[in-house]
């Protein structure tokens, strides 16, 4: 007999067909057992089968539990200031030049208790979940030193214990050069990469490695000292790539078969030959573009050419991306980037969970997987793409249970 079944829906499984990109089933069903899913497909296939409970939802529509790929979502204070200095007029750049940006997170989050980094990330992960993620990766990359960065990935570690969501701890381990060590560039590189990367992947705090490739952050050459540390240290990685300029990050992201290259609006033909080859996903993170009144927009019809996946993440964080809807990164990247309402629901289920290596575990709804799922109360999916302000699915499921 199975836990729950959830009957009178329309689901988009995600498993795409040629003739049904997002694999959906009419008058579908889906049977949980034991928190994951075990059989999906139309009621009349599963007539005749027992449940404890059975959910008849009216016909709604059943989509995978959203998937955001990338968020910075622990850190202490917020840069509300640096929205009045870009309004009138000032650039990231100059923002970072005159003491803002990164830096003055970091020092915010320093000073700020464990208990209270934690209770304001709950707070931003509580909006997340309302609006219909079930699995979120966290960055660190606010400590800028090895005790607070392990301070923050614990931090991350004890949200996943507490709230009904599945964390992906990830060390963003170059972030920015913390003034103190303007001069000694290469110390700093090296005691990330020998110090920290070890400490997190023997503690078992980090899932991957991140870095900012950047002509305001790292250079490529910085970025793969950091890398070859990861891979020692048996971590995945991933990287800010070709946000503001094109530093070849993409390129040396694939070099090193990363997960993702995050950003990418200077991406240009030779990075996007390299993901393609690597497997390499593009999350792209409307969001920041959003913000920053960019211009400048990632190639989307370049990666669909060479075959590369998109994801798209909210990226929040609270300098350049103060972004707490899953469902308006969806509209942005349909309003701002181009992408279809199918390629943005894709991008926040299947390749959200590819550039996560989850996808095993979550992104389709298929026999085997977690029973992480969305009931959403729309005529059309294309609805999650299209307005502004949706407050998020009727249900949240989380591991075959309303959360």
């Amino acid at each position: 007999m199975w836990d729950r079944l959830l009957v009178d829906c329309r689901v988009a499984t995600m498993e795409a067909a040629p003739d049904n990109p997002l694999g959906i089933i009419e008058d579908g069903a889906i049977a949980i057992q034991d928190g994951r899913i075990v059989r999906a497909g139309r009621r009349t296939e599963l007539a005749g089968n027992r449940a404890r409970e059975v959910v008849p939802l009216g016909g709604a529509w059943v989509t995978p539990g959203l998937i955001d790929c990338h968020t910075h979502l622990i850190f202490g204070g917020n840069r509300a200031d640096e929205h009045a200095m870009r309004r009138a007029g000032a650039t990231y750049a100059e923002i970072a030049e005159a003491g803002g940006g990164i830096v003055s997170t970091v020092k915010r989050t320093r000073e700020a208790s464990e208990g209270e980094l934690l209770a304001t990330a709950a707070m931003r992960l509580d909006a997340l979940m309302k609006g219909g993620v079930t699995t979120v990766e966290i960055k660190s990359g606010y400590g800028l030193d090895v005790d607070s960065e392990l301070r923050l990935m614990r931090c991350a570690k004890a949200l996943a214990a507490s709230e009904a969501v599945r964390v992906v701890p990830t060390l963003l381990a170059l972030h920015a050069l913390p003034a103190d060590w303007k001069e000694r560039r290469i110390g700093y590189v090296s005691m990330m990469s020998d110090q920290l990367i070890p400490a997190a992947a023997e503690a078992g705090l980090a899932e991957a490695v991140d870095a900012f490739c950047e002509g305001i952050a790292f250079t490529a050459e910085e970025v793969e000292r950091l890398f070859k540390a990861a891979d020692a240290a048996g971590l995945r990685v991933k990287l800010h790539a070709e946000q503001l300029s094109n530093q070849a990050g993409a390129a040396l992201a694939a070099k090193y078969k990363a997960l993702s290259a995050d950003h990418l609006e200077h991406l240009d033909e030779a990075g996007a030959r390299a993901m393609a080859a690597a497997g390499t996903v593009a999350v792209l993170l409307p969001g920041a573009f959003y913000a920053l009144q960019e211009s400048r927009k990632p190639p989307v019809q370049m990666l669909r050419d060479h075959g590369v996946a998109m994801a798209v993440a909210t990226d929040c964080n609270p300098g350049t991306s103060p972004l707490l809807s899953p469902t308006l990164a969806m509209n942005m990247a349909c309003t701002l980037f181009g992408l279809t309402p199918e390629e943005a629901l894709t991008g926040m289920t299947v390749n959200a969970a590819r550039a996560l290596a989850l996808e095993g575990e979550v992104g389709t709804i298929a026999p085997g997987k977690a029973a992480d799922l969305c009931v959403w109360r729309l005529e059309s999916l294309a609805e999650l793409g299209y307005w502004i302000g949706l407050p998020g699915p009727e249900r949240r499921i989380y591991a075959g249970d309303d959360a």
